[in-house]
C-alpha cells in the first residue's frame, strides 16, 4: 500500500508518515520501481498502534519504547501520565476560572481587562500588603466579580487582609451571600467562620436567614459569630448560644452588650431573663460563670432578672454576692 493510501486509512499525513520514518518507528517494507514508499499490513497495525498510544498522552519516544521493548512496565508510565494529565486540567481549569472573572466583569477595552487580570494577580500575591491594596482597589478602581472575592476571603488568613475583602464583598453585593453559603457547608470549621464573619457584614434578609442556620454549626466559634450578628440585627433566636457564650467565656463581654441589646425589646427582656435565670439553677454553673451572669442580667429590665439578682446577692461564692449586690445597686439608681 502507497503512502498516500495508508495516509488515508489511519487518519495520519504523509508528513507524519516520513516523520515517524525520520524516527524509526514505522520503516516502509520497501520502494515501487518508481521511488514511492510501500506499506505491508503490519506496518499498519503499528501505526495505528502509535496512533492510540499517542492519544493516551504519549510522547513519541515513550511510544518505541513501549513497541519496541517486550520488558516494558506500562504502569510507572500510566501513573506519571495521570499525574500529568490532573496538573494539566487544573491549569487548563484555573485559566477557564480566570477567563470567566474577566468576563463577569463586562469590561468595555482591552484596557479594563489588563486591570482585571492584574487585581486578581494581586489577589493571589504571597504579599499580605499586596492582597489588602487589592481587596480595596476592587471596589475604588476597578470592579472584581463577587466569586473572585468570596474565593480570597475564605482563604485569607491574615487579619487585616480579611477585614479588607470583607469590606469589598458588602459593597459588591450581587451574589455574595450565595457564594458565601457553600463556604458555610464546608467541612473546615475555619472557612466555614470565614464564611459567617462575611455574611455578618452583609446587610439583607438573605444573610440574616444565613446566620440563623449558622447557629446549628457544630463549631461553637461559628455559632458565636454568627449569634453576635443576629443580636445585632435584633433576631432573639441567637439568644440561648448568646447565654452559653457567658457561660463558657468565649467573647462573654459582646455577648453579654448582645442580649443588653435585644432586651430593648420587651418580649425579648422577658426571654433573655429566662434563659439566664434557668442556666443559673444549673448545678454545673461554677462561681465564675454565675458572677458572669449575673453581669449580663445588669441590662436585662424586669421582674426576673431583679429576683434573680437578689438570689444572687445571697451567693455561697463572696465574689458572685459582691458582683450581684453590686449590680442590684446600679438598677436601683436608674
Amino acid at each position: 500500500m502507497l503512502i498516500g493510501d495508508v495516509a488515508r486509512r489511519a487518519g495520519v499525513s504523509a508528513r507524519m508518515l516520513r516523520h515517524y520514518e525520520s524516527l524509526g518507528l514505522v520503516r516502509p517494507t520497501g520502494r515501487t520501481d518508481s521511488g514511492y514508499r510501500e506499506y505491508s499490513g503490519e506496518n499498519i497495525r503499528r501505526i495505528f498502534h502509535i496512533e492510540s498510544l499517542r492519544s493516551l498522552g504519549l510522547s513519541l519516544r515513550d511510544v518505541r519504547r513501549t513497541l519496541d521493548d517486550p520488558g516494558f512496565a506500562p504502569a510507572e508510565l500510566v501513573d506519571d501520565l495521570i499525574r500529568q494529565t490532573r496538573d494539566r486540567i487544573a491549569a487548563e481549569t484555573e485559566l477557564l476560572t480566570r477567563l470567566r472573572r474577566i468576563g463577569a466583569a463586562e469590561p468595555a477595552g482591552w484596557e479594563d481587562v489588563l486591570q482585571v487580570v492584574a487585581l486578581l494577580q494581586a489577589l493571589g500575591s504571597t504579599s499580605a500588603a499586596a492582597r489588602q491594596r487589592a481587596a480595596l482597589s476592587a471596589v475604588e478602581d476597578v470592579p472584581v466579580p463577587v466569586e473572585a472575592l468570596v474565593e480570597a476571603v475564605l482563604s485569607e488568613s491574615d487579619p487585616h487582609v480579611a477585614g479588607a475583602l470583607r469590606w469589598a464583598l458588602a459593597q459588591a453585593g450581587g451574589d455574595g451571600p450565595a457564594l458565601l453559603a457553600d463556604g458555610l457547608g464546608s467541612p473546615e470549621a475555619e472557612v466555614r467562620k470565614r464564611a459567617v464573619q462575611c455574611v455578618a457584614e452583609i446587610p439583607n434578609d438573605e444573610a440574616t436567614a444565613l446566620l440563623r442556620d449558622a447557629l446549628t454549626d457544630p463549631d461553637i466559634v461559628v455559632r458565636g459569630y454568627a449569634a453576635l450578628a443576629l443580636g445585632a440585627r435584633g433576631v432573639a433566636d441567637a439568644v440561648p448560644t448568646l447565654i452559653d457564650m457567658i457561660v463558657e467565656e468565649r467573647n462573654d463581654v459582646d455577648a453579654a452588650d448582645a442580649l443588653s441589646t435585644l432586651a430593648r425589646d420587651p418580649a425579648s427582656a422577658d426571654q433573655i431573663a429566662t434563659g439566664l435565670v434557668d442556666r443559673l439553677a444549673h448545678a454545673a454553673v461554677g462561681p465564675a460563670a454565675r458572677r458572669r451572669l449575673a453581669q449580663a442580667l445588669a441590662d436585662i429590665p424586669g421582674i426576673a432578672a431583679s429576683r434573680a439578682l437578689v438570689d444572687l446577692s445571697h451567693d455561697e461564692d463572696r465574689a458572685v454576692a459582691l458582683t450581684a449586690t453590686y449590680v442590684l445597686t446600679l438598677r436601683d439608681a436608674r
